[in-house]
């Protein structure tokens, strides 16, 4: 019987392997060729994907290794956009078609193409092309161009709401406002959980034209979607919803291929801007927070369909809680009410200004993790994690009153959380939170229980539980030493 001395090393190495990415199983050498060089892994309840090379590998890498999630988030994808418009999903696959389709460019054609063959490969999927276009487009399609076909076509009787909602939370700042006077930037997701608990990808692409990216996502997604991420040129971006707009151009560029497009290509503030003009549909519009690391500057571009400014500065911030500010878009462009205190983008924003002030000269990434997980509400001047707080709890807030007279919560809020740093952003990595900001659980059935109006989400709302800060980095393979989340 050897020692157990002698046994530690090969211990060691049964521990390294327990962390390690699998390779993928490849059915066939051309398919073994196009997944080299790839890998994924789990920590911490977020999947990592590394993927690399031409679009089609990149595309067929990703749908190959997330196949399983693709299915899931399809299913998701399907229920929710025909359910929230009352249109079949045959409508979705014709608009991926006509709509989307003859505006996106050869590269993320390609891309899109190789996610789909990635996904049949690996088994029997039964989803095709234009199924995987519509799951791009599953934000931009009900929120936007359904609105915006029935104010052409004046269907006053549709059963969804005709404007885009608010979502998200988020600041950018450098300057006098941070510790080191660099960039600090984070964002919350915010969405129905039963999709929302699906952003949980890290993608790490590393593709032959453009800059290598980090980003989280959704599966099948070619963008962010949520859309926090970096790039090696050293930019760092986010974003929030702009509240009540309406507005879309069907013969313009779809905005997750501007928006990949954008944190691919980018090197400074002003190429963000540019690509993100470039056919711009009016779909998912969004006040962007923008971060150059090298010119230590820091911008906020507000994108309407026929409006947009940006602000920018080497010495001060910019948050995001889904209000727009420019005068001229919100009252061509939106319905929203800037002057309503108790709204959830104004007390948000209140919010925001009252941490920035008092933390000026301190704010780190740590400190960003701790405002994202703020459970003040302004507006009520107490701690009540609600609609209004910063980590977004409306599975607590009250929504309407159904017609059973019961009151009628929302299982939507905060999905995860992402923070970076100068340093963090040098090294294209960053700080992630799966699940609420705050770490507290939601739970499906007792939800359901007591809400039965959304029995319809029943068969895909699932638990997301709380999970701790990770941290992830471009290229990164999954070790022992980097598994406990340590920085």
């Amino acid at each position: 019987m050897r020692s157990l001395r002698a046994l530690l090393p090969l211990l060691a190495l049964a521990l390294l392997a327990c962390f390690l990415p699998a390779p993928a199983a490849a059915q066939s050498p051309a398919d073994a060729a196009l997944l080299k060089g790839s890998w994924r892994f789990q920590r911490d309840h977020w999947i990592y994907v590394h993927l690399h090379g031409t679009p089609r590998q990149i595309g067929f890498q990703h749908g190959y290794l997330l196949a399983p999630e693709i299915e899931h988030a399809f299913q998701i994808a399907r229920l929710d956009n025909t359910h929230g418009t009352g249109r079949p999903w045959s409508f979705f696959r014709d608009t991926a078609k006509n709509i989307y389709w003859p505006h996106i460019e050869a590269q993320y054609r390609e891309e899109l193409q190789g996610i789909t063959e990635g996904a049949r490969a690996h088994g029997d999927s039964g989803i095709d092309l234009w199924d995987i276009v519509a799951l791009n487009a599953f934000l931009e399609t009900p929120q936007y161009y359904v609105p915006w076909l029935d104010a052409q076509h004046k269907n006053v009787a549709a059963s969804h709401d005709p404007k885009a909602p608010g979502n998200c939370s988020a600041f950018v700042a450098t300057g006098d406002w941070t510790r080191d006077h660099h960039p600090v930037i984070a964002h919350s997701m915010w969405y129905p959980f039963m999709a929302g608990e699906w952003w949980r990808i890290i993608f790490d692409i590393q593709p032959d034209h453009g800059y290598h990216i980090l980003m989280d996502g959704f599966p099948g997604k070619i963008d962010s979607g949520d859309d926090f991420g970096m790039n090696s040129a050293g930019i760092a971006i986010t974003e929030t919803t702009i509240t009540g707009f309406l507005g879309f151009d069907p013969n313009g560029v779809p905005e997750f291929v501007r928006a990949r497009k954008a944190m691919q290509y980018s090197a400074s503030i002003d190429d963000f801007v540019r690509i993100m003009l470039q056919g711009n549909n009016g779909g998912y519009a969004n006040d962007w927070l923008i971060a150059d690391n090298h010119a230590n500057e820091v911008a906020r571009l507000e994108l309407g369909l026929k409006v947009h400014r940006v602000w920018r500065t080497k010495n001060g911030y910019f948050v995001g809680s889904n209000f727009p500010s420019d005068p001229t878009l919100i009252k061509e462009e939106t319905d929203f009410n800037p002057n309503d205190p108790s709204s959830s983008m104004n007390a948000r924003h209140k919010r925001w200004d009252e941490l920035m002030a008092q933390y000026k000269g301190k704010i780190d990434v740590s400190l960003a993790r701790q405002f994202l997980a703020d459970h003040y509400d302004a507006y009520e001047n107490k701690i009540d994690p609600d609609e209004r707080t910063l980590c977004g709890h409306l599975d607590t807030s009250p929504r309407g009153v159904p017609q059973w007279g019961s009151p009628a919560y929302d299982p939507s809020g905060a999905v995860n959380a992402k923070a970076a740093d100068s340093a963090m952003i040098a090294r294209l990595s960053f700080w992630a939170r799966s699940g609420r900001p705050c770490g507290q659980d939601f739970l499906a059935a007792p939800f359901l229980a007591s809400q039965p109006h959304y029995a319809w989400q029943k068969p895909l709302l699932g638990d997301m539980k709380g999970n701790p800060w990770a941290v992830f980095h471009g290229d990164e393979q999954a070790s022992a030493a980097s598994a406990s989340g340590a920085e």
